[in-house]
């Protein structure tokens, strides 16, 4: 990880604020953090901000595609920040990219934000902005037992800072119905939170369905292959219990779910498949909904030998 503290220079940051924020985003697969490295290089001043809900956490790798690789000498931010077994919150999220957006902009570069979790990217466009929320018992104690389906309906009927993209268990669809209800009881707090929108230029990474799906397989295999489900035995072994890790969903529910027997190698393998794809299709609903709500996805297919050419086109427009 490479994380930058310097002080910020007024100057620095008036010559950047007329500059859009640039994002790049797309369904999982789809290679976003590749094309936005190839950006970065092309601006020769950029950094990258992550806007994964997973790659925050150490020691988690080859489960959440970090392909650190990738960057080589180009900076980023919000990767490893998180120790595996804590819960990172869309409250820390915001927390932590408006103060790397800020850093860069105030050493006079070019920040870009590159992900596929929706609720992140949208958030940090929209300029959200977050009261802390504490645990709810009673809540929780009350929701225990309840199927993922029957949570994320109940969620459906709140006001919707979150989305099914990421509620992909139980655990994590109680923490957003968490903060739906604080809110709901708190409005002084809502109110304290009203976002500052931010100009961006979002440049999505078109995949069509059958590629999608076929490039999902192979990295998959390419993920097992490489020792991925070692990587999730090493985290229970250094003392991670399995439910958190479960709390992360796909592949770290099935692969711990696998490593401890519940079940079989067919059965993690099969079913960690179909959850990547509902996952992939999921993010593309949330990626339509964006645009029904207003903001203008440039979409450039993933394999086009001219995207970079086109997104900096769009960003000089």
């Amino acid at each position: 990880m490479r994380w930058f503290t310097h002080a910020c220079s007024n100057f620095s940051t008036r010559s950047l604020e007329n500059k859009p924020l640039i994002v790049i985003t797309g369904p999982t697969a789809s290679g976003k953090t590749r094309r936005a490295v190839e950006l970065a290089r092309a601006l020769g001043d950029a950094e990258i901000v992550s806007a994964d809900s997973r790659q925050v956490y150490r020691s988690m790798d080859l489960g959440t595609g970090k392909d650190i690789e990738e960057y080589g000498e180009v900076p980023y931010h919000l990767i490893d920040i998180c120790p595996a077994g804590s819960k990172y919150t869309l409250f820390g999220y915001l927390r932590d990219a408006d103060a790397a957006l800020d850093d860069i902009a105030g050493r006079g570069r070019r920040p870009i934000l590159c992900g596929g979790t929706g609720l992140y990217v949208e958030s940090v466009i929209n300029g959200v902005k977050l009261a802390p929320v504490p645990e709810n018992p009673a809540l929780r104690m009350r929701l225990r037992g309840k199927s993922l389906d029957e949570l994320t309906a109940m969620l459906a009927s709140m006001k919707k800072l979150h989305n099914t993209t990421d509620v992909d268990t139980p655990a994590r669809a109680i923490r957003a119905i968490e903060i739906q209800t604080y809110y709901a009881a708190h409005p002084e707090a809502e109110e304290q939170s009203r976002p500052h929108p931010r100009r961006a230029v979002i440049i999505g990474v078109n995949i069509d369905r059958d590629k999608r799906r076929r490039r999902i397989s192979e990295r998959l295999r390419q993920r097992l292959d490489s020792g991925m489900i070692d990587e999730v035995r090493a985290l229970l072994d250094s003392g991670i219990a399995p439910d958190d890790l479960i709390y992360y969903g796909l592949e770290y529910k099935f692969l711990t779910l696998y490593a401890v027997g519940r079940i079989s190698l067919e059965e993690m393998t099969s079913g960690l498949e179909t959850a990547i794809h509902q996952f992939a299709k999921r993010q593309m609903t949330w990626f339509r909904g964006m645009e029904r709500r207003g903001h203008t996805i440039h979409w450039i297919d993933f394999d086009d030998p001219e995207f970079t050419a086109k997104a900096l086109s769009l960003i000089e427009k």
